[in-house]
C-alpha cells in the first residue's frame, strides 16, 4: 500500500511539475518531437530502401540458352539437376516458339523480321531464379559446364556492381537510423538535464526535509516518461497519417512499379510503437541520470 501511495503521489507531482515549469517542459517536448520526427523519417527511408533493393534483387535471373540441337533427354537432365541445386529457388523452361511469340508482341518490327526466317532462329532456354544473388555468378558457372548449354547470361559485371551498391545502401541507411537514435538520446537527455538543473533548489529543499533519494528521483523519472510520451504524439500522428497519405497518393510506387513502397499497415504501427518506446524510455533514462549524476543525489 505504501508503495502504491508513493507511486500515485509521484505521478501527481510529475504532472504538477510539468505545468509549473511549463516553458521548460515545452522545450523538452519540442526537442523530443523534432528528433523523433527525424528518427521516423530515417526509419521509413531505411525500410523502404531495403524493400526496394530486395525486390530488385529478386528480379535478377539467369537465362540459360540451350544448343539448337538439344534433346528432350538433355532438358530432363538439366531440369533434374536444377531441382537439387541449393541456390535455385525456381526455374521456367521457355521454348524458342514462346520467345518468338513474346518478342513479336513487344515489337512489331521484330515480328515482321522473324517471319522472313523459314526456321525459328531463336533458342530454347531456361530462366533460373536464385535464392541468394551473391551466389549468382557461381550458379551461372555451374550451368555453363553442360555440353548442351550454349550460354548462361545474367548481366555479368553490371549485376555485381548493382549488388554492391545495394549492400552499401542497406548498411548506410541502417547506420543512419542507429546514429539518429543515439543523437536523439543525447539531445533529449541534455534538454531534460537543463530542465532538472533549473530546479536544483527544489531538490535541495526536499533533501533538507528528509526526503529519500528514491522519493526525489521517482517524480522526475515519471516526469521524463510523461514528457517523452507527449513528445512522441506528433511524430506518431505524422507517421500514421503522413505515410498513409503518401502511399495512397503515389499508388504505392515511385516513378515505376518496380520501386514499390511498403504497405502502410502494419508498418506504420510498428514505427509508431518504436517512436513511443524511444520517447518514453529516453525521457525516463535522461531524467534518472540527470538527478543521479548531475545533481549528486
Amino acid at each position: 500500500m505504501r508503495a502504491l501511495r508513493i507511486l500515485r503521489r509521484s505521478i501527481r507531482d510529475s504532472f504538477k511539475s510539468i505545468f509549473r515549469n511549463f516553458s521548460l517542459s515545452m522545450a523538452s517536448i519540442i526537442c523530443i518531437t523534432i528528433t523523433l520526427i527525424l528518427v521516423a523519417l530515417s526509419m521509413f527511408l531505411s525500410y523502404n530502401v531495403n524493400q526496394i533493393t530486395t525486390s530488385l534483387e529478386q528480379e535478377l535471373t539467369i537465362v540459360v540458352y540451350l544448343d539448337k540441337d538439344v534433346t528432350s533427354e538433355n532438358k530432363k537432365e538439366i531440369e533434374n539437376d536444377l531441382k537439387t541445386m541449393e541456390n535455385v529457388e525456381e526455374y521456367k523452361i521457355k521454348s524458342k516458339d514462346e520467345w518468338k511469340a513474346e518478342m513479336g508482341k513487344e515489337n512489331e518490327t521484330l515480328e515482321h523480321a522473324l517471319k522472313y526466317f523459314e526456321e525459328n532462329p531463336l533458342l530454347d532456354s531456361i530462366i533460373v531464379k536464385v535464392k541468394n544473388v551473391n551466389d549468382l555468378k557461381e550458379t551461372a558457372e555451374k550451368l555453363r559446364k553442360y555440353d548442351f548449354v550454349q550460354s548462361a547470361e545474367y548481366g555479368e559485371g553490371m549485376v555485381e556492381s548493382i549488388i554492391s551498391v545495394f549492400d552499401v545502401i542497406s548498411i548506410g541507411t541502417f547506420g543512419i537510423v542507429i546514429a539518429l537514435i543515439v543523437v536523439t538520446f543525447f539531445l533529449i537527455s541534455n534538454t531534460i538535464k537543463l530542465t532538472i538543473f533549473s530546479r536544483k533548489t527544489q531538490i535541495e529543499i526536499k533533501r533538507l526535509v528528509g526526503a529519500s533519494n528514491a522519493a526525489i528521483k521517482i517524480p522526475f523519472v515519471f516526469e521524463g516518461f510523461i514528457l517523452g510520451i507527449f513528445g512522441s504524439i506528433i511524430p506518431i500522428l505524422l507517421s500514421i497519417y503522413g505515410y498513409t497519405i503518401l502511399y495512397n497518393e503515389t499508388g504505392g510506387y515511385i516513378y515505376t512499379k518496380i520501386i514499390t513502397l511498403v504497405k502502410p499497415f502494419p508498418f506504420v504501427l510498428v514505427v509508431s510503437l518504436v517512436l513511443l518506446v524511444i520517447g518514453s524510455f529516453v525521457g525516463m533514462i535522461g531524467s534518472w541520470l540527470s538527478v543521479r549524476k548531475h545533481l549528486k543525489i
